[in-house]
């Protein structure tokens, strides 16, 4: 079960670190979550978080956990990439 837990916190994880690197001025870098976003950043990136999860929870019905694993890989370097745009972004929040 574990594997499960990491994949949804690394899904609110990218969530919350896309939404505040929009805060500081970074903007989206996939062509399919901007097409999302014409209902607005937030609705966009939230209803790309539920496909996400959708899929994940397809993978768990089908057996497929391994492709949960990878994935959970890519998310979270997908989270280290968002804080480090996030740090270089004009708007960052110097500390």
């Amino acid at each position: 079960m574990g594997i499960y837990s990491v994949f949804v916190y690394l899904q609110l994880l990218d969530l919350l670190t896309t939404l505040v690197g929009f805060r500081v001025g970074a903007a989206e870098a996939s062509p399919f979550i901007r097409m999302l976003m014409h209902a607005g950043p937030a609705a966009g990136v939230v209803a790309s978080k539920g496909l996400a999860l959708a899929l994940g929870g397809y993978c768990v019905y089908t057996h497929k956990n391994h492709v949960i694993r990878w994935v959970s890989y890519w998310y979270s370097l997908l989270v280290v990439w968002n804080l480090m745009v996030m740090l270089t972004a004009p708007g960052h929040i110097a500390g």
